[in-house]
């Protein structure tokens, strides 16, 4: 079982960046893939990178790549998803998720999942 909670999410002019946190409770955080979504209004869920269990490998899809990097922390149980050059099409709500398999896109590949935070760009 793992319990997730980000943070970090706020209000940004376009071109400025977040760093948005994803904090995990249980021992097996280390033992999972974990993943980025977002969902804007009106929108489907969309995936936005993951990070394998030894955080030595990443996948990005070409609407963030470049601008979004994904790390994390086994011993702080922590993972992060730190965005640059933000655009207004990037407002959302923001969600890690937990997964026992690497580079999957779909959300119901993922097993646990946080709440969210919002993150609005402003133009």
């Amino acid at each position: 079982q793992v319990q997730l909670v980000e943070s970090g999410g706020g209000l940004v002019q376009a071109g400025g960046s977040l760093r948005l946190s994803c904090a995990a409770s249980g021992r097996t955080f280390s033992s999972y893939d974990m993943g980025w979504f977002r969902q804007a209004p009106g929108k489907e869920r969309e995936f936005v990178g993951c990070i394998h269990w030894s955080g030595t490998r990443t996948y990005y899809p070409d609407s963030v790549k470049g601008r979004f990097t994904i790390s994390r922390d086994n011993a702080e149980n922590t993972v992060y998803l730190q965005m640059n050059s933000l655009k207004p099409e990037d407002t959302a709500v923001y969600y890690c998720a937990a997964s026992t398999v690497f580079n999957v896109t779909t959300s119901n590949e993922y097993d646990y999942w946080g709440q969210g935070t919002q993150v609005t760009v402003s133009s």
